[in-house]
């Protein structure tokens, strides 16, 4: 029986690992989309953003399905719950890849991108798309290093979302209130991606050390006997 509940904490964190994959894709095609105005690419993220769900739920089943057969007690116990947590960050991170794919279809066949932002959009796509992957290896591999890597992806995104704000808040902005409020919202949402993320990972070193403030040593996620 207890070979039987560690394959099946092994197939929770294998379809973690599945999710955060295709998030990446998910984020990477939407900034593409968002910064080349490509209606197509964003069709395909908004179209996507099913399976991720699906999947999402499907996840949630097994988890409620081990803590009702298993009734797994201490650190077994906040690996299952765990999971049901960052399954939920997860298909939040796909929704905001969606959301932004949405912008770039919204403003078709205009650039979703307001003028004199587009670099500073274009590196909160890339810290984003790299967050994501570092989540995604974090999952897979449990290498605590990638914690503060994420965590200093998120503070970069941070100070571009103030970045943002002052640009439109400030007396040289001329953009029209469409453009207003697209750059407040894209903005908005590549930060809370970045946000999710740090929550995945402070979960996963949760897992480890029992402590939400997490060092970086390496963590592991399945409990060996």
């Amino acid at each position: 029986m207890r070979e039987v509940f560690h394959q099946s904490l092994e197939d929770v964190q294998a379809r973690l690992v599945e999710i955060a994959e295709l998030v990446t894709v998910a984020i990477d095609k939407a900034t593409q989309a968002f910064g080349a105005s490509d209606v197509g690419l964003a069709e395909e993220v908004i179209e996507a953003d099913d399976v991720i769900d699906d999947k999402a739920v499907a996840l949630d089943e097994l988890a409620i399905e081990i803590l009702a057969r298993q009734q797994p007690v201490a650190r077994d116990l906040r690996i299952v719950v765990s999971a049901l947590r960052m399954s939920a960050s997860l298909e939040r991170m796909g929704d905001i890849a969606e959301h932004i794919a949405q912008l770039t279809r919204m403003r078709f066949p205009d650039r979703a991108i307001p003028k004199g932002l587009k670099s500073t959009f274009l590196k909160m796509g890339r810290l984003d798309v790299e967050a994501a992957r570092q989540l995604t290896e974090l999952l897979r591999t449990q290498d605590g290093d990638l914690i503060e890597a994420i965590r200093s992806a998120d503070d970069e995104l941070d100070d571009l979302h103030v970045a943002v704000f002052e640009k439109v808040l400030s007396d040289s902005w001329q953009g029209e209130a469409a453009a207003t409020v697209d750059a407040t919202l894209a903005s908005r949402y590549h930060e809370r991606f970045g946000d999710h993320a740090v929550s995945v990972a402070k979960k996963v070193a949760y897992l480890s050390t029992g402590d939400w403030t997490p060092s970086t040593d390496a963590i592991e996620i399945i409990a060996k006997d």
